[in-house]
């Protein structure tokens, strides 16, 4: 038996700036953190020269010489059977897909299932790979397999865990790095992070098909208000490597204001009527996380304040997710030969040490 998690990502600045259509133009920059929220595959043998990929309810029982000659784009379960078809391997096993949250919710779920499906099926055939490549191959699989509008923040930040401020250069190359914060500092940022889920689901393709648009034509409101949201990811950078974490709040809520002029749909009434809400019981800034339109509003807010602004939230019905950092991104949690006896997948005994969250 081989379990593989990934986590997902908060992102606090630059986002957008990750789609190709902008960073091959001017570069682009993005201040993210991986969460303690994960996607999971469990992978076991079969002995009937069959794959069967098991999602939630959705039950899919294919060969693997089915899943080759499938065209993907619309299935329920495109991203794990594109995963499968570009690795063209020949293997007998099941896929146990499951979440701890829902898709279209702005945390990078569609890339951290990629990148899980990815990591899994690498481990389970012993083929070494990087988290670098293992970020760039799962960026080539949605982006070019499957043609979603994506950019590379999502997929780095599952395939590498962390606090990292990634760069994207015009020749295609990215570097990550780590934001090495004081203890301290860490625990205190993240003691003032609240995440509450909006209640609206949604899938930001459009949204980020409608951002490469405007970032083609290089001049306009929509790109000056990405360089304006890379040039605020590049301060919050400095703002936690000084130790000001307060002030990534501030540069948060400046954030929020000029992502919201990249396109109408980032917003919705709702989501200014709750954002303002939790500004007027204390939160210093914030955003919607992932392209916008929905999902979990992020906000900054500190300890003193919390308890008004969670029950602000609560009389307008909205829900407060507890998270904590994630330092180690995808990985085997477990790959134990006994329990499945399989030759391949089962060569030797893995553990892996949890993580102690922070408190």
């Amino acid at each position: 038996m081989l379990i593989v998690r990934s986590p997902v990502r908060i992102s606090f600045g630059g986002g957008g700036t990750d789609l190709p259509a902008y960073y091959e133009q001017f570069g682009g920059s993005v201040l993210s953190a991986a969460i303690n929220k994960y996607f999971y595959t469990v992978l076991t043998t079969r002995s009937d020269a069959r794959i069967q990929v098991i999602s939630s309810d959705l039950r899919v029982f294919e060969t693997w010489h089915d899943i080759a000659k499938m065209n993907l784009r619309g299935s329920s379960l495109e991203i794990p059977l594109a995963v499968l078809k570009e690795m063209n391997c020949d293997i007998a096993v099941d896929l146990f897909l499951a979440s701890e949250i829902p898709p279209g919710t702005g945390l990078g779920s569609s890339a951290s299932v990629c990148v899980n499906i990815l990591k899994t099926l690498t481990t389970y055939l012993q083929q070494t790979i990087s988290k670098q490549d293992l970020a760039e191959r799962s960026f080539y699989i949605a982006r070019h397999i499957l043609q979603k509008h994506v950019g590379k923040q999502d997929e780095y930040a599952a395939a590498f865990g962390g606090l990292n401020f990634i760069s994207f250069h015009p020749d295609g190359s990215t570097e990550v790095e780590p934001i090495d914060l004081n203890p301290s500092v860490l625990t205190e940022l993240q003691r003032n992070l609240m995440l509450f889920f909006t209640g609206s689901s949604h899938h930001s393709w459009t949204i980020l098909q409608e951002q490469e648009s405007s970032s083609r034509s290089q001049t306009g409101t929509a790109i000056d208000a990405l360089h304006e949201v890379k040039a605020l990811g590049i301060r919050m950078r400095s703002a936690l490597q000084q130790g000001d974490i307060r002030e990534l709040g501030t540069l948060l809520h400046e954030g929020w204001q000029a992502k919201r002029r990249i396109s109408t749909k980032i917003s919705t009434p709702r989501i200014d009527e709750l954002y303002s809400l939790a500004l007027q019981n204390g939160a210093v800034g914030g955003k919607i996380t992932g392209a916008g339109g929905g999902g979990f509003l992020l906000l900054y807010c500190e300890p003193e304040f919390q308890g008004n602004v969670r029950e602000a939230m609560r009389h307008q019905d909205v829900h407060e997710m507890n998270f904590a950092f994630d330092m180690q991104g995808a990985q085997a949690i477990v790959n134990d030969p006994f329990v499945s006896r399989d030759q391949r997948g089962g060569c030797r005994w893995t553990f892996v040490s949890t993580q102690t969250p922070v408190a």
